[in-house]
């Protein structure tokens, strides 16, 4: 028999480091080859690490939450043959050495331990038996107190009770008449000032501890990298939304069964597509290391995503080469591979701008956070019907807000508005996304 040390392979280029967040296996399991081990987290995905070989686990090589190197020994798993690595090294001598003695001298000393515990057995005709806790005081017959009346107590109770700092009238007494005997007060402070039936709670002192590990961690690294690097500088513009949604519903019926349903979403996408047309500088990435600013031809959308996992954000690339219906088959596809963590990393890179949505749970107005290194992203608010001023009345309409953020090293105020009127200007008159020129 011998060890094998697997390593944690490289999991994607330029990766030096990963963290692991899952364990699918213990010491003592039996494995086959290509079995699970564990997941591992990245900058750009999840990737779970199968078995090089089958045996038995001997050692695991890092804790939950541990940002390991690659290269750096994940698992030793024992297995017929020589393996990679010697027993020793699985198995330290020291340790087995102790091991070894403890359990030597365990088994000698075995015997005068039994006879060392007998004899105290035998001076003790039994055991004690253990102070019984004091029993909770079984309430007798309550006679419900009149609004305002005086509660009996005894001066002692009284005086205990202004001591404690509590109110006899709201203690229910167990005693002749209702009197509150002592026991009484100490059921009412140990409840925490809770009558049996109420409908109050008592306070809650539980503290649940929850390790920022995994995709959480990485949302946290990223927006903190975002807000501290990146001058936001938010614009909200409300948008009539009335004549897109007529014509959303009757594509929608027109084409029911034949193409994906059309959201919101991919009409938003068309329109970022002929806003960036005119503002190219709007659709780019930019490395404030190196100082340079990388304007993209194709416009690569990235949607935030809500998964289990936590948000996500694949990319619908070339965006500006897709069909309505392209866009919005493109999305969904994505939407799910995303919730089901079946998606790509290249699915997860290579975004230019960025919609984040939180659909029909939307407030009025949000701020969004910049998806860095890009240099824009637009935020989708709630539609609500608002009354609006038509000059001569108010008229009950379909309005949205936009909520748009722009990273103010690169991007000016003034052409972050222009930006945002074009956004308005199309949605608000959708025959104009079908209009060339």
């Amino acid at each position: 028999m011998g060890v094998f040390a697997m390593r944690l392979p490289d999991v994607g280029e330029g990766i030096a480091e990963a963290e692991l967040t899952e364990w699918h296996v213990k010491p003592g399991d039996i494995v086959q080859e290509d079995d699970i081990l564990a997941a591992v987290m990245t900058d750009k995905a999840a990737v779970e690490v199968p078995s090089a070989v089958a045996g038995k686990v001997l050692e695991l090589g890092g804790e939950i939450g541990e940002m390991m190197a690659i290269g750096s020994v994940l698992i030793r798993i024992e297995v017929d043959g020589d393996g990679n690595e010697s027993a020793d090294a699985a198995n330290p001598a020291p340790s087995s050495a102790k091991d070894g003695a403890d359990t030597a001298s365990g088994s000698e000393d075995a015997p005068q331990e039994a006879e060392e515990s007998a004899e105290p057995k035998e001076a003790k005709p039994a055991a004690e038996p253990a102070a019984p806790a004091p029993a909770a005081k079984k309430p007798g017959h309550r006679l419900p107190r009149p609004e305002g009346a005086k509660p009996l107590a005894a001066p002692s109770v009284r005086a205990r009770a202004r001591s404690e700092g509590v109110d006899l009238r709201h203690v229910p007494g167990t005693g002749p008449g209702g009197r509150i005997s002592h026991e009484d007060l100490d059921s009412w402070i140990a409840s925490g000032g809770i009558q049996q039936g109420s409908v109050k709670r008592g306070r809650n002192t539980g503290v649940e501890e929850i390790r920022v590990i995994g995709m959480r961690r990485k949302i946290a690294e990223k927006m903190a990298q975002s807000k501290r690097q990146i001058p936001h500088i938010t614009i909200v513009e409300e948008v009539e939304m009335g004549a897109l949604e007529d014509l959303r519903a009757a594509l929608n019926k027109k084409h029911a069964g034949e193409r994906p349903k059309l959201t919101l979403l991919p009409f938003l996408m068309r329109a970022i597509v002929e806003a960036v047309r005119e503002q190219p500088g709007l659709n780019a990435r930019f490395d404030d290391k190196a100082g340079v600013i990388h304007r993209h031809g194709g416009v690569h959308i990235g949607i935030a995503t809500q998964t289990p996992q936590g948000l996500n954000v694949p990319v619908v690339h070339h965006a500006e080469a897709g069909s309505l219906w392209d866009n919005a088959g493109e999305l969904a596809r994505l939407a799910e591979a995303a919730r089901e963590g079946s998606i790509k990393r290249e699915e997860l890179s290579g975004g230019t701008i960025t919609i984040t949505s939180l659909g029909a749970l939307g407030a009025i107005a949000t701020t969004p956070i910049i998806n860095h290194p890009e240099v824009a992203i637009v935020g989708v608010n709630k539609m609500q019907i608002r009354p609006v001023w038509d000059g001569q009345q108010f008229q009950p309409r379909k309005m949205m807000n936009l909520s748009c953020s722009f990273d103010h090293r690169v991007v000016d105020g003034w052409d972050a508005a222009v930006f945002v009127q074009k956004l308005k200007t199309l949605l608000e008159s959708p025959a104009m996304l079908f209009v060339e020129g």
